[in-house]
């Protein structure tokens, strides 16, 4: 019988193959018949039952996988919090910054500025969008316009 990749499976379902190996070998099946049973290679089941002898059900339980959260990143907590009060707080020209809106490259000199971190431009945006920034196209609009003169033009009466 051709045996599968469990490494493909779901949590749930690789879980409940190694619960049920471990109660056919517990029934007095042998290796083999639970190797042939549930797909598994012998030598994986003969790891979980001695696992499971040593330490009990705590051994075969499937440990969470990967890096753990917030690891390898740049900046600290309290360095994020005080460049997002900054963000926040400030406009880039008021910090001597050659922007007039906080972009991805603001933001990077900004960490330079304070940290001396150089942050490549993609992380930047990575870490704006983790703080729940978003890419806003600014309004296009005349600061100086005058409303009166706007609602005439749109009623068709020219004034010169």
């Amino acid at each position: 019988m051709k045996k599968i990749d469990a490494r493909k499976l779901p949590t749930e379902a690789q879980q409940q193959i190694r619960n049920q190996a471990i109660r056919l070998k517990k029934s007095g099946k042998t290796y083999n018949e639970v190797s042939d049973i549930t797909c598994v290679h012998k030598s994986t089941i003969v790891r979980w039952y001695k696992a499971y002898q040593l330490k009990g059900t705590k051994a075969i339980q499937i440990k969470k996988r990967g890096r753990h959260k917030g690891s390898c990143r740049t900046l600290t907590v309290e360095m994020e919090r005080q460049i997002q009060k900054t963000i926040y707080e400030k406009c880039p020209d008021q910090l001597k910054f050659p922007f007039a809106l906080w972009t991805r490259k603001a933001v990077q000199q900004l960490i330079k500025h304070f940290y001396s971190v150089e942050m490549p431009v993609r992380t930047v945006g990575e870490y704006l969008k983790r703080w729940g920034f978003t890419p806003q196209k600014p309004l296009r609009r005349a600061y100086k316009q005058n409303p009166k003169a706007i609602k005439r033009k749109e009623r068709g009466q020219v004034c010169y």
